[in-house]
């Protein structure tokens, strides 16, 4: 009577234990790949010491997102294009898990398929929590999208396949269809020391006072920043100078009150959202209806910081990822 065996793959060099090394990946060229969970566990994609690795020919959804066209038909024939709008993106992830009896293959597998699924489990607050793809280059760079477990970890259900080894085609579903530097870009721009002009003669402070900017994206996209600033502050305007748009949030007409010395604000530009450094709700201190609270788009942007009531350690500071079409 015949025995049932697994198909035998031969895994790639290993590289560094638990580290991994670049693996051809469709469209992109050698990367290194893992998957980040919930809970914040790090799961090397292309390491094939972890006892799994990426068939990288089966990999897709690396590339530019997919746009849904809303078109005018023309009276005089041809279309006009109204607006284009992002879809989310669906990426396939195909892993190999094996080990060196069932055993131990199951109970990776088991671990694989928890670490996806758990993106679809609600936390304490009730909301769903996507893992993190991360596709890194061999100059250190890397890029990340968030996704969640649709379909994919049932096996190939073929003769031999699920005794010491089987194969899975993770099919990852990202709300936001674009990926981001996994570095943040950091801006700080602070008050300098309070001189007086005129005593003992004609002086001026630091250069690096809180005014004029200029924020450089070196993404393909818009990105949303969020804003802290650091009393003291009375009022605070943030300013776009390419499009004149702005924002003022006056501290007096929220529950706060003028930010001391050392006080926290956060604001967030999308979605709106503003709270004080002890959770307080500040919104109702934005200058609405006039209030936009911009993007930043690729390139350079010059930018205006006028904190009034401001003094010594009055600070300014935003951190943002580029976003980008591809991996």
């Amino acid at each position: 009577m015949p025995l049932i065996t697994a198909p035998v793959v031969t895994p790639p060099d290993p590289g560094t234990p638990g580290g991994g090394k670049p693996i051809p990946l469709p469209g992109i060229g050698e990367a290194i790949a893992s998957y980040t969970d919930p809970t914040g566990t790090v799961w090397p994609l292309s390491s094939p010491a972890a006892g799994w690795f990426t068939l990288p020919d089966g990999v897709s959804g690396l590339g530019a997102a997919t746009y849904a066209l809303t078109k005018d038909e023309q009276p005089r024939g041809g279309a006009r294009l109204r607006n284009a709008r992002a879809q989310a993106r669906t990426i396939v992830w195909p892993l190999y898990v094996y080990g060196r009896d069932h055993m131990e293959f199951v109970e990776r597998w088991r671990a694989l398929a928890a670490a996806f699924t758990r993106t679809l489990q609600e936390g304490a607050d009730g909301r769903l929590t996507p893992g993190v793809l991360t596709i890194a280059r061999p100059d250190g760079t890397s890029r990340r999208v968030r996704v969640f477990y649709e379909a994919g970890f049932e096996g190939r259900g073929q003769r031999g396949s699920g005794l010491v080894s089987d194969a899975a085609a993770l099919v990852l579903w990202c709300e936001d269809p674009y990926w981001e530097d996994s570095a943040a870009i950091p801006v700080h721009r602070e008050a300098g020391s309070m001189v007086d002009f005129l005593n003992p003669y004609p002086a001026v402070s630091s250069s690096q006072v809180i005014g004029a900017t200029t924020l450089d994206n070196p993404g393909d996209l818009d990105v949303w920043p969020e804003w802290r600033i650091t009393g003291p502050a009375s009022a605070i305007t943030f300013t776009r100078g390419d499009t004149g748009r702005s924002f003022t949030l006056t501290m007096s007409e929220t529950p706060h009150g003028p930010l001391l010395e050392g006080e926290l604000v956060t604001i967030s530009t999308h979605p709106p959202r503003i709270r004080s450094g002890t959770g307080e709700n500040l919104i109702s201190g934005l200058n609405w209806p006039g209030a936009v609270l911009w993007s930043i788009p690729p390139g350079k942007t010059p930018v205006t910081f006028q904190l009034d009531g401001s003094g010594p350690g009055s600070a300014v500071d935003l951190e943002f990822h580029p976003r980008y079409q591809t991996a």
